[in-house]
């Protein structure tokens, strides 16, 4: 672990770092210590925290292993046979994790199949996304579709119009890349105000996986693709809604987008598209079109209904911007966040997600007390090209009342907006495209609430 504090942060804005974060030289004791001098550095850390906090209040501390019954006293797991092998033969996770579920917004939508299903980043690690609780938006409800069945017409502007089945595609040469999608609504309901109480109701249209399929060019190259007249494609899908959507042409001839198939190792599921989706990086959700049936190759723009109506920003001098796909640079702290409480004063490790449409995450800065100072968070491995990346800072709360941020700036140099910024640019009427840096509040109880700084 790396922590790099300085008087003048990545992001330009320069910024004390708060007494409360570790300094440089404790991280880099911590990190060429021994376990035993880890040990004793921590103890002491929590003791000393301990001191700061009101009468009473204790940091987070182990119980010595004399006094644990826990320990002591071997259960039925330790001393009788377990279930045998294959005896459930698809995974599935422990009865005692069932509360960590996707989840609807109720009466978000008139019918739950046109709706969307909240990833419960608050609970996850690293930065895939497990496949069963990746987020879902469906327009006309999910199928599960038989492969031998399906098909994939490309036409258009093409010199041989084709028909593909799904295993035609799959013996083609083939990659995997890991990619965050996030649907263009994400934060959306909190534009004007606090709308939700926690991140997998402010963020939970998020979500990142390895996606394997065959990049669209070759296949568009295969049927003799017309590269100078047909700049763009239109995606459709299988669905009962015929979701429809514009895509311009340089994003595929860059390889990136993929006719997938897979997805974290295994084939799509059900409710992310099998048995082919089209996966677009960097672009929102609703370009990545699932039950994908046909890629029609064009000169312009086709102005569908999900791209004239839907899925545009809403000016302050009341225009509609259309086909603003890119996802932007944004951040979020996802513990502590809304709905979480800290038990008791001590030492926290503050870490949340990254992610930008333009490129990869360059620096993460995170601030405690709402945006008057900012530390630096250590970026955990890998930083990926338009993926999520994971950021970490350790922080002593010494019970006090406080607000924590946090804000990204990619590789191209954008940096993440405040609510005050955003709104300057794009008002307060929108849905689509929100941005803007998150706060929670801690109170003094530990109790973590959504609450808006300018």
């Amino acid at each position: 672990m790396s922590l790099n504090i300085a008087s003048d942060t990545p992001l330009g804005r320069v910024a004390r770092a708060p007494e409360n974060f570790l300094s440089r030289q404790d991280v880099a004791f911590v990190n060429r210590a021994g376990a035993d001098d880890r040990r004793a550095f921590f103890k002491k850390a929590f003791a000393a925290a301990a001191a700061a906090t009101l009468a009473g209040a204790r940091p987070m501390q182990a119980i010595a292993a004399e006094g644990d019954p826990a320990i002591l006293n071997l259960p039925e797991h330790t001393r009788g046979l377990g279930l045998p092998v294959a005896a459930r033969p698809y995974g599935m996770p422990s009865q005692f994790e069932q509360n960590l579920q996707r989840r609807e917004s109720p009466g978000l939508t008139r019918v739950s199949a046109a709706s969307v299903s909240f990833c419960p980043l608050q609970g996850l690690f690293g930065i895939i996304t497990p496949s069963g609780l990746h987020f879902e938006r469906h327009h006309q409800g999910w199928w599960d579709i038989d492969p031998s069945q399906h098909r994939l017409m490309i036409n258009g502007l093409v010199k041989t119009p084709m028909v593909f089945t799904v295993d035609e595609l799959m013996r083609m040469e083939s990659v995997s890349r890991i990619h965050f999608i996030e649907c263009g609504a994400n934060s959306g309901m909190e534009w004007a105000n606090v709308a939700v109480p926690t991140v997998q109701y402010t963020h939970g249209m998020l979500s990142c996986s390895e996606f394997t399929g065959v990049p669209l060019i070759k296949v568009l190259e295969y049927c003799g693709v017309d590269l100078k007249k047909g700049r763009y494609i239109l995606a459709e899908g299988a669905d009962g809604s015929s979701m429809t959507r514009t895509i311009p042409m340089e994003l595929v001839e860059s390889g990136e987008v993929l006719l997938a198939y897979g997805q974290n190792g295994e084939m799509l599921r059900p409710e992310n598209g099998y048995p082919l989706r089209l996966v677009v990086p960097g672009v929102q959700g609703v370009s990545w079109v699932k039950y994908l049936r046909r890629i029609e190759v064009g000169d312009q723009p086709w102005a569908t209904k999900d791209e004239a109506i839907h899925y545009v920003d809403l000016m302050p001098d009341g225009t509609h911007r259309q086909y603003t796909s890119i996802q932007e640079c944004k951040s979020v702290i996802t513990t502590p966040s809304g709905g979480q409480r800290l038990l008791n004063p001590g030492f926290y490790n503050i870490t949340g997600l990254a992610w930008s449409g333009r490129g990869k995450i360059k620096a993460v800065d995170v601030s405690v007390d709402g945006g008057k100072t900012w530390a630096t968070a250590q970026l955990q491995t890998p930083v990926l090209d338009k993926s999520l990346t994971r950021f970490s800072l350790p922080w002593v709360w010494k019970g006090q009342d406080v607000i924590l941020q946090s804000r990204a700036m990619d590789s191209t140099g954008y940096v993440q907006p405040s609510y005050r910024t955003l709104r300057a640019k794009r008002g307060d009427k929108s849905i689509y495209h929100n941005n803007a840096i998150q706060s929670w509040r801690v109170d003094a109880g530990g109790e973590v609430h959504n609450v808006h700084v300018g």
